[in-house]
């Protein structure tokens, strides 16, 4: 599988060289019109958006949590919260209404 960086420069070539067109150059490459516009107007594939990832019911808890693991690094090992435990004390002290799963990761 080749990279977009390589199909981008494959498409420019085919442009400059054989001067096809966009409809032709999008079918020989098997990608869409928009692409093709894409590689024609810069030689660098545009960077992909990353989306902000947000912790809505974990937001407010955070510090709390924080503080438990800095707590924990002075207590001996087996004393140190696990993620259950962890869980279990925000469902308890705060009323937390949220999944195991989300503390534990």
């Amino acid at each position: 599988m080749e990279s977009r960086v390589e199909l981008f420069a494959r498409i420019r070539r085919d442009a400059r060289v054989r001067g096809l067109s966009i409809r032709s150059l999008a079918r020989e490459h098997q990608v869409s019109r928009r692409t093709v516009r894409q590689a024609l107007a810069a030689a660098e594939p545009p960077a992909r958006r990353v989306p902000a990832r947000r912790a809505p019911k974990l937001g407010p808890l955070k510090g709390v949590i924080d503080a438990m693991l800095l707590a924990d690094l002075d207590a001996p090992r087996k004393q140190r919260h696990t993620s259950q435990r962890v869980f279990d004390r925000l469902v308890d002290e705060h009323q937390a209404v949220i999944s195991y799963s989300t503390v534990r990761q």
